[in-house]
């Protein structure tokens, strides 16, 4: 698995502080749980925890009988209301559709028991959730036993026990016989509560001395709202709201007898605990306010508050049940208040794909927004119900059900409720002591059948034998068992040291502000004030001064750009011409002479504060590829002609600026998302045409150096078990960077694997994806242009091969986008991955051996937000946190570092400078990446001194003398005018006196 993001060890005990603990449960105390988690420490509560479980934990995998075991006419088995319900030749309007097999035969676990417990071994899991089919032991559900089913759940019981594997026993997961339902009507009948007690006390005659763990009944609001209100699942009864309480009320009466039954006949010798499996959604408001955070308090009532509060807190329903529908719920009598009450040892949640955003009811979401925040219910369950042991019986997501083996997207959703859980026990106090995933294998999924699978091992239910294949999942959830949880790694750790001397920090700004407008000093007019009338200046025609000559102090924006840059403490910036200005006709005919000269003067005043301009010659933008209009219309790239126009371009640049740029980038980031392979290919040409009359004609004069800039963020394989996506991060990154990249730094032509995946897709698929041939002559032309490597990199990728997402599928290449929903993410959902950075270095390393490497550009948008600015704050710390490592433990030559960007006013979100109101204001995250820089890095008490020649002063009033001489000069010119000035004072005073006398 990827590394995952980090929280320093430091931060742990400080946010447990800022987190507190809850206080002793009580109903209504849930209500503040949406404004406690609003006010959490950003981004630290966000960011991955590294930590394990309390000793103890419980780690298992879950099934139900109706949707894996199959059989359903085999060894005496009655049929169930979901038998009936898949057989029916049609369903009515708006009720599930679960096709002709229906669990017929499912996953055939009936006949395949051993098979399921070896995969339960190969997990090592420390329990196994499974339900008994009533139909199955009792086939009209009542007697006779069916000797056939008990011996098979003996069977399975005794193969868990040889294993050391604890069984959590269901005594009814929705297959009620549909006996029952004929007979009585099902648990719309009163009948039915002692029926099902009588079938307990069967159960726990017969298994009891083998399990620990009961639980009665799963989900029942699902079994008394869609099976007997809505009518959608089943037995399928339409019977609206007064129906669908009227049955809920039953199962609640029949959980609660179950509950005596064996706390007075069976836990003295069997020791057991019994409880009873309630599902839950989660809720948030759309906006925090108090009457939204009532209505989400309500919703919780009406799905897990219904049956959770008479169980746990008081034998009867919400008050805002009670007060919002009258005489549609049913009554308790004080006598089965207090028989209800406590009625469960444990409290056995079950969230995920079943109920959330497909089986609530709208209207119990009470106009807010469905959430699958799994740590907030926790601490909502905690608060409201008297802070119970939790036990997790049922959590997963699902993948779609042609995913076969690379289940990514299922990882990732565990990933993150596994991890919301390990945060609720750490950081919210919330008791839980063990979590079951599910499913153990894919099965019959109710109403979406099998359209989806939540499995960890994979089932082909078109095969005959129905073997189960372990998904990446299994390698997930096996690792994860093994080591409790997800326990620091060195890897993740931040480390203490420097970068060398020299080291390039600096800022990116992709275009600086040009003002051109000529400071009033160069206005040779003469001007009268019109004192008396209009009070203004009036222009003295045929009147003029003589003119002086321009300076470059006279641009205010470049003193003002100059002087926020000095205080940033940077020694680089990274900046890029306007080709479509400089040379609007995309020739020398036309030269704007008057930009020219204003990036002369910026370079030459950012040399002046001894700050390197770092310049691009081109860089794409949206409008016209920021091309000359000559150029973007007839072909840009597209047209061989655009190379020699560019070299021409480079050779003025070269010319015109070469005195002060030292540091040059041909192209800054093609993206060749938006290339043609023609257009790549002339790009490169043109690029490497322009490295060679550098080195030839300008290197020798100017001492320069130069290269390209490319965006090279970084791909991971979604599942790092499998090989397929391995093979596709490899091709992605070939394509991504290798395209532009291997012609330079490496053999002066395109990846094989470019060449190969595009011959194998023309082929099969009839594509005319030309990838162009270099001559020989230019292979050897563009080999080896480069004096260095300029990369920008912003974030990670996770690939996969597996099609689950139409949205995110990449059909050309054959890729899956994922996402790992535990990253922390910025406002424009770009994933905040700093190890991601780590890893392209050593891979550019590996690829293209010791090249020096610059970062040029790094960076993370915000919402104008100051609080959020943090989140910038973090992504710099731990990018160049990074950046060490790959510079110190993996000898990466790495040179640079540069953020991105400098202000918001050119690079709205993304400035380490606010711009509100014509006015620039530094940031925390400015304030913190000059720290770094003033630092060089991370040092710590064992990190060695290191002196750098240019900071060695042999004498600090010489380099005052030398970085200030401009105000030397103006204070001298002060003190000079003020002594003339009071020898004249004195002078004519002196005469004026004389003259009186």
């Amino acid at each position: 698995m990827a590394p995952p993001l980090l929280l320093p060890p430091p931060l742990r005990p400080l946010l447990l502080l800022l987190l507190g603990r809850p206080l002793l449960g009580a109903p209504g105390q849930g209500a503040g749980t949406w404004s406690r988690f609003a006010r959490l420490p950003y981004p630290q509560d966000q960011l991955f925890l590294h930590d394990t479980f309390p000793d103890g934990f419980l780690w298992g995998a879950g099934s139900a009988a109706y949707q894996t075991e199959g059989g359903w006419r085999q060894g005496g088995k009655g049929a169930s209301v979901w038998d009936t319900f898949a057989h029916r030749p049609a369903t009515p309007p708006g009720s599930a559709a679960p096709g002709p097999a229906g669990g017929d035969v499912a996953s055939d676990s009936y006949n395949n028991l051993f098979r399921d417990v070896e995969g339960l071994r190969r997990l090592g899991v420390s329990h196994y959730r499974f339900s008994l089919a009533w139909a199955r032991l009792l086939p009209n559900g009542t007697a006779p036993l069916n000797p056939a089913g008990l011996a098979h759940y003996h069977r399975l019981l005794g193969r868990l026990q040889e294993l050391g594997i604890e069984p959590v026993v269901t005594l009814y997961h929705w297959d009620l016989p549909q006996g029952l339902q004929d007979a009585f009507g099902g648990w719309a009948s009163p009948v039915l509560p002692q029926l099902f007690r009588d079938y307990a006390e069967l159960c726990f005659r017969h298994f009891g001395g083998q399990v620990r763990y009961w639980l009665t009944m799963d989900n029942p609001y699902v079994v008394a709202w869609h099976g007997y209100g809505t009518g959608r699942l089943p037995p399928g009864v339409r019977g609206g709201p007064r129906l669908g309480y009227r049955a809920a009320h039953h199962l609640l009466q029949a959980h609660a007898k179950v509950w005596h039954l064996y706390n007075d006949h069976f836990r003295p010798t069997q020791r057991g605990k019994v409880s009873i499996a309630l599902s839950s959604h989660w809720i948030k408001p759309q906006r925090m306010t108090e009457k939204n955070i009532k209505e989400c308090q309500k919703s919780l009532d009406f799905v897990l508050g219904w049956f959770a509060k008479p169980i746990f807190i008081d034998g009867d329903y919400p008050e805002s049940m009670r007060s919002n529908l009258s005489s549609l719920l049913p009554e308790f009598s004080e006598v089965e208040k207090k028989y209800i009450k406590g009625t469960a040892d444990f409290f056995a949640l079950s969230f995920g794909a079943t109920l959330s955003f497909q089986l609530l009811d709208s209207h119990m979401k009470f106009q807010q927004l469905e959430s699958i925040s799994l740590r907030q219910l926790l601490y909502w369950i905690s608060s409201e119900y008297n802070k119970p042991q939790i036990f997790i019986v049922e959590n997963s997501w699902f993948v779609s059900g042609s995913t076969k083996r690379d289940d990514a997207k299922y990882i990732y959703y565990l990933k993150k409720f596994i991890m919301e859980t390990l945060k609720a026990i750490r950081y919210d106090g919330v008791s839980v002591f063990g979590y079951t995933v599910w499913s153990l294998l894919d099965g019959f999924e109710w109403h979406r059948g099998y359209s989806i699978r939540r499995g960890l091992f994979y089932v082909d239910f078109q095969s005959h034998d129905k073997k189960l294949m372990p998904k990446s999942s299994v390698l997930f959830y096996q690792k994860l068992i093994e080591k409790n949880g997800f326990p620091p790694l060195p890897e993740n750790q931040p480390i203490e040291g420097i970068f060398p001397c020299g080291f390039a920090w600096g800022i990116v700004d992709n275009y600086i502000q040009v003002d051109t407008t000529p400071a009033q000093f160069l206005d040779s007019n003469v001007y009268v004030w019109d004192v008396h009338q209009t009070k203004q200046l009036i222009k003295v025609d045929g009147v003029f001064t003589s003119k002086r000559k321009r300076h470059c102090v006279d641009f205010a924006a470049i003193r003002l750009q100059v002087s926020l840059l000095q205080e940033m403490h940077v020694t680089h910036f990274h900046f890029s011409l306007k080709w479509s200005l400089i040379l609007p006709l995309g020739n020398l005919s036309l030269i704007n002479h008057t930009l020219v000269h204003y990036y002369q003067c910026f370079a030459s005043e950012l040399l002046r504060v001894n700050i390197t301009p770092v310049v691009a010659l081109w860089q794409p933008m949206a409008e016209n590829q920021e091309l000359p209009v000559s150029l973007a219309k007839y072909g840009a790239w597209e047209n061989p002609e655009t190379i020699q126009a560019f070299v021409e371009y480079a050779k003025f640049c070269f010319t015109s600026l070469g005195d002060h740029v030292k540091f040059w980038i041909t192209m800054n980031e093609p993206s060749v998302k938006n290339l043609t392979y023609t257009a790549g290919h002339n790009l490169l040409k043109a690029h490497a045409k322009a490295w060679h009359l550098y080195d030839k004609e300008f290197r020798r004069s100017q001492k320069g150096k130069i290269s390209i800039a490319l965006q090279a963020d970084w791909v991971e394989p979604a599942c790092p078990f499998s090989g397929n996506d391995q093979e596709v991060a490899d091709r992605i990154l070939e394509f991504d960077i290798g395209w532009l990249a291997e012609p330079i730094f490496g053999n002066g032509d395109y990846p094989q694997v470019m060449r190969a995946w595009l011959h194998r897709r023309n082929a099969v698929d009839l594509y005319n994806f030309h990838l162009p041939y270099f001559s020989e002559d230019e292979k050897k032309l563009i080999q080896g242009s480069f004096d260095f490597f300029a990369l920008s990199h912003y974030t990670t990728t996770l690939v996969g091969w597996e099609k689950e997402d139409a949205l995110k599928y990449d059909h050309y290449l054959e890729v899956q986008m994922i996402n790992d929903i535990t990253w922390l993410q910025s406002p424009n959902r770009a994933a905040v991955v700093p190890w991601g950075l780590r890893k392209l270095l050593k891979w550019l390393k590996s690829k293209y051996g010791d090249v020096p490497i610059y970062v040029m550009a790094n960076g993370i948008d915000d919402d104008q937000n100051m609080v959020h600015d943090k989140l910038r704050v973090y992504y710099i710390q731990n990018y160049i946190n990074e950046a060490l490592k790959a510079y110190t433990l993996d000898n990466v030559n790495l040179q640079g570092y540069f953020v991105y960007s400098f202000n918001d006013k050119t690079a709205p979100n993304y400035g380490l400078y606010s711009y509100v109101a014509n006015q620039y204001e530094p940031k925390p995250s400015m304030k913190h990446y000059r720290e770094i820089i003033d630092n060089n890095g991370f040092p710590g008490p064992e990190t060695p001194e290191l002196l750098c020649p240019e900071e060695i002063a042999l004498c600090p009033e010489c380099h005052f003398f030398r970085t200030g001489k401009s105000l030397l000069a103006f204070i001298s010119f002060i003190f000079v005018a003020f002594i003339v000035t009071i020898f004249f004072i004195t002078y004519y005073s002196k005469r004026v006196e004389r003259r009186y006398k």
